[in-house]
């Protein structure tokens, strides 16, 4: 077979590009640590790293909305045990101002001081994330949820609670908005709420009232009226009699499920509602207290009135707090959630990342044998080709 001069440089050339090009290669994947540097050196691994790519993407994005949620949950957290003390510093005052032993003086500084706990309230609750929202506005978060206006609490948020991916199958909701915590309370002992009559005249106050035990709630508009003469009348929301007695002050009247115990002396009359737990918002309730410190208390009729209204307070107050500790353990639990959620999106982007590195990280220590390798063949193609060029007929004619 005839080789010609020209198919010899030809070949030399090929053979010395292809191993320069090798090296070229190995070398491009040791100053950037990647074996696949294009789909074309191989196409299905490149695929495959591209989803892992995507999912490891998910996963950081999942990572971002749970710290943005979490950052608000534990606002939410510390705003509401700031109310939770302020509650409770409230039924402090409240039992020290409805103390016999006060005077008129007392009771006025300790109402001015209950004025600056409520204003403390509508700061905790028109508390912000940091960012300019606020945290129980709902999905209106641009605007101040609470003002005091003159017919009470003016609400602008809204009653939307979001949800927010965490996870591929899980989201976890966002603080809830709040109407749901600051609003609708129930009053009274959760069931029913017994209160007095505004036109009585005697000395009758409510010492208890609470569920019989034996006999289930019947939810209806109840009315003990007092004839003043010993003997008393329970009707219904129809008006129609459905239990009498003799009134004795500590003894219990029982009807429907519920028992209610008085103390003092009724006046021909006088009267107590019990009706389901109505709803109420936490600030009235404070401002019911603070109102109820400033009534007159002369005379043992408006100490009466005084003490009624007293024990109305404490009930409905002993409800927010339980609210909001309803609330804190919603908070907690939802923190609880994204902790162990974020344990869960640690181990599946470990096992991601391992998998990428595996189909597309460089081994440095197979990489550079494999270079001294090539650099060997490309050196020895580098001598075969100087050899072989000086084979060439012009060799002879010299």
């Amino acid at each position: 077979m005839r080789i010609s001069t020209n198919q010899q440089f030809t070949q030399g050339l090929n053979a010395l590009l292809a191993r320069q090009s090798e090296a070229l290669k190995t070398q491009l994947q040791l100053s950037n640590g990647r074996k696949i540097n294009n789909a074309a050196e191989d196409p299905v691994g490149a695929g495959v790293a591209v989803m892992l790519d995507r999912a490891r993407a998910e996963l950081e994005r999942f990572s971002s909305n749970s710290n943005i949620v979490a950052n608000r949950l534990n606002l939410a957290e510390v705003a509401l045990t700031a109310t939770g003390d302020s509650l409770l510093r409230i039924r402090e005052l409240a039992v020290q101002g409805f103390n016999g032993t006060q005077t008129p003086e007392s009771r006025s500084a300790i109402a001015d001081e209950l004025v600056q706990q409520l204003e403390s309230l509508y700061g905790q609750a028109n508390a912000s994330d940091g960012s300019g929202r606020y945290l129980f506005a709902g999905s209106q978060g641009a605007a101040v949820p609470f003002t005091p206006g003159a017919g009470g609490v003016v609400y602008a948020g809204d009653q939307v609670q979001r949800r927010i991916d965490i996870s591929p199958s899980l989201a976890v909701a966002d603080v809830e908005p709040g109407s749901e915590i600051f609003l609708r309370i129930p009053t009274g002992n959760g069931s029913f709420a017994a209160r007095a009559d505004a036109a009585n005249g005697g000395t009758l106050v409510l010492q208890s009232a609470g569920l019989s035990g034996s006999t289930p709630w019947l939810p209806d508009n109840y009315r003990i009226v007092f004839d003043g003469a010993g003997g008393y009348n329970v009707e219904d929301g129809s008006a129609t009699v459905i239990a009498t007695g003799v009134y004795t002050p500590g003894d219990a009247i029982s009807f429907g499920g519920a028992q209610l115990r008085f103390s003092g002396v009724p006046a021909a009359g006088d009267s107590f509602n019990v009706d389901p737990s109505p709803r109420q918002d936490m600030f009235a309730t404070v401002q019911g207290i603070i109102d109820a410190l400033q009534l007159p208390s002369a005379t043992p009729e408006q100490r009466a009135v005084q003490q009624n209204a007293f024990f109305a307070g404490l009930e409905d107050l002993d409800l927010s707090q339980q609210q909001i500790i309803d609330a804190r353990s919603k908070v907690g639990a939802r923190l609880s959630t994204l902790d162990r959620t974020a344990e869960e999106r640690g181990a599946q982007t470990l096992s991601l990342s391992t998998t990428l590195s595996e189909i597309r990280d460089l081994n440095y220590a197979e990489a550079a044998s494999r270079l001294s390798q090539q650099l060997l063949m490309l050196e020895a193609a580098q001598a075969s080709f100087t050899k072989v060029q000086s084979n060439s007929l012009f060799d002879y004619f010299r």
